[in-house]
């Protein structure tokens, strides 16, 4: 029988081998009144964030039915700034769902370790949000509570996270007013008004989150709900110590008139500005501007409570996770594959490189390719039986030498699943050499022989694309992301490889220009199919 999860605010790590809806639930990355979130382990030793609603909530229908919504608007949204979900069981004993897990800090506690952003991450931030925010909206929803807990920075770039109280603009049965849920200090004033939520809903959170990023503290500062909900109202924002230009421009953002805020455009405009020196505030129109100036300074002092920086977090037993947790004993306790970098950039130029060899020597780089593939597939093979071990087992010390001598094994099984996964690509390379000849034998206006170099490296090309990205190329992608990133352990090392495979690429084409044909090593020469195509000059 699973552990129930406890509803103390003390964050708990789920009993070892705790396991719901075939998850094993590996750590608490965080809570809310609806619910828990724990990082887990799918059935593939894969990380993923799922949120398990408290045992008093399960058996409430309506939060079972908020949960549904959840599920229906994440289903909706396809967005790198947001997190999609995978799975969900609304029906079971424990109600949860899963979504992609985000290996990064949420903005708040980014900004309590290391303070204010910078201009250019402040812009980045604020760029990747709307992003976001445009893509949901396009998907008929509001998210209704974008704040700095349920935006998290990965790499740099903001993920939207948490739709437990989204709305689906199109369902007239969440159209109703006076019902105030929400993050006080990020909820819009139209909101607490009690309006119909909309887009400006969002886009109001929007430009609250980036002043907090800004000012390193809630713009609306703290204290008891009513007194902040009532500066949102007022549109009485606390932006002492931000730039002033800055300030009257997020001034204007928050101000509690939806129709007399700046758009998000012009808002991103005056951040670049900012960003660059310049004057933010000359995107707002005059009126707009001395209407932002003059609410900063009108509340008087004795009206406020002191709104204070962030208190530094005390320490507790189970911090929040910024990246992967560690098993007892140290070793890794999620995929290692998790939360680094694709190398995309690098991958990319090899493509590259193997698609002019192949125009250089096609029997040959074809043998190479199939090698690379098997390498890549044994590397894939070797880390998931490494995961999914310790994912049923826990570490054990014999890990490791098990995996090891199952490396037999993991060749054959590559080799095998390499030169199946081969024989799509390689028909549709075929078919893209031949239907390249065609074209170059009208564009040059006499004969093309399908062995023709150009054709060649541009069918090798599309088949390393499709063998990449087509049946049986997930295996072969984590395995060469994982090698790739074993070699160029920084991004200074990334490039360095990117210009060597690119500069072998330059010399292939070098040695085709001289040549003037391919070679076709370890054949004797090109060839003819019986007589069927003809053979190239040279």
């Amino acid at each position: 029988m699973t552990p129930e999860l406890r509803d103390e605010g003390v964050r708990q790590d789920p009993p070892e081998h705790s396991v719901v809806g075939g998850y094993r639930l590996v750590q608490q990355l965080g809570e809310g009144g609806m619910g828990v979130v724990h990082l887990a382990l799918d059935r593939h030793g894969r990380a993923v964030a799922m949120k398990i609603l408290r045992p008093y909530i399960a058996h409430d229908p309506v939060a079972r039915q908020r949960l549904g919504r959840e599920v229906a608007t994440l289903e909706r949204i396809r967005d790198p700034g947001v997190a999609a979900v995978l799975d969900a069981d609304i029906d079971g004993p424990r109600p949860f769902i899963v979504t992609r897990y985000v290996p990064g800090p949420p903005l708040d506690d980014v900004v309590r370790d290391h303070g204010p952003l910078e201009p250019p991450a402040l812009v980045r931030l604020a760029r990747g949000l709307a992003d976001a925010l445009r893509a949901i909206h396009a998907a008929g929803v509001i998210h209704r509570d974008v704040k700095p807990g349920n935006v998290l920075i990965l790499d740099g770039d903001p993920v939207l996270i948490d739709f437990g109280i989204a709305h689906i603009a199109d369902d007239i049965r969440l159209t109703s007013t006076g019902l105030v849920m929400g993050t006080p200090g990020y909820l819009s004033p139209e909101v607490v008004g009690g309006q119909p939520v909309a887009e400006a809903t969002d886009w109001w959170g929007w430009a609250a989150t980036v002043a907090f990023a800004a000012l390193g503290r809630p713009p609306f500062g703290t204290g008891p709900m009513d007194v902040i909900l009532g500066r949102v109202s007022r549109g009485d924002p606390d932006l002492t110590g931000m730039a002033p230009g800055l300030a009257v421009l997020l001034a204007a953002a928050l101000n509690p008139d939806p129709a007399s805020r700046p758009d998000v455009g012009s808002v991103l405009t005056g951040l670049e500005a900012y960003a660059g020196g310049s004057d933010p505030t000359a995107v707002l129109p005059v009126g707009t501007a001395a209407a932002a100036t003059a609410a900063l300074p009108t509340a008087p002092p004795t009206a406020h409570v002191p709104s204070e920086p962030l208190a530094p977090r005390p320490p507790t037993s189970a911090p929040r996770p910024a990246s992967p947790v560690r098993w007892a004993g140290g070793s890794p306790h999620v995929d290692p594959r998790i939360g680094r970098p694709n190398r995309s950039g690098v991958l990319a130029v090899l493509a590259v490189a193997l698609a002019t060899a192949a125009a250089l020597a096609p029997v040959a780089a074809a043998l190479l390719v199939l090698v690379l593939s098997a390498v890549a597939r044994v590397a894939d093979r070797s880390v998931t039986a490494l995961v999914l071990r310790r994912h049923r087992n826990g570490v054990r010390r014999s890990d490791v030498p098990v995996v090891v001598a199952s490396g037999p094994w993991h060749v054959v099984a590559a080799v095998l699943s390499a030169v199946v996964a081969m024989v799509l690509p390689a028909l549709v390379g075929v078919s893209t050499v031949l239907c390249t000849a065609l074209v170059l034998r009208a564009v040059r206006g006499t004969g093309a022989s399908p062995l023709d170099p150009v054709a060649l490296g541009v069918g090798a090309l599309v088949a390393v694309w499709i063998g990449w990205w087509g049946p049986g190329g997930s295996s072969e992608r984590r395995g060469a992301r994982s090698i790739v990133r074993g070699l160029t352990g920084s991004p200074g090392a990334a490039q360095v490889l990117a210009a060597l495979l690119a500069l072998l690429a330059v010399a292939a084409v070098a040695i085709l220009l001289v040549r003037g044909h391919s070679w076709w090593w370890p054949l004797t020469g090109p060839p003819t199919f019986g007589g069927i195509l003809p053979t190239p000059v040279g």
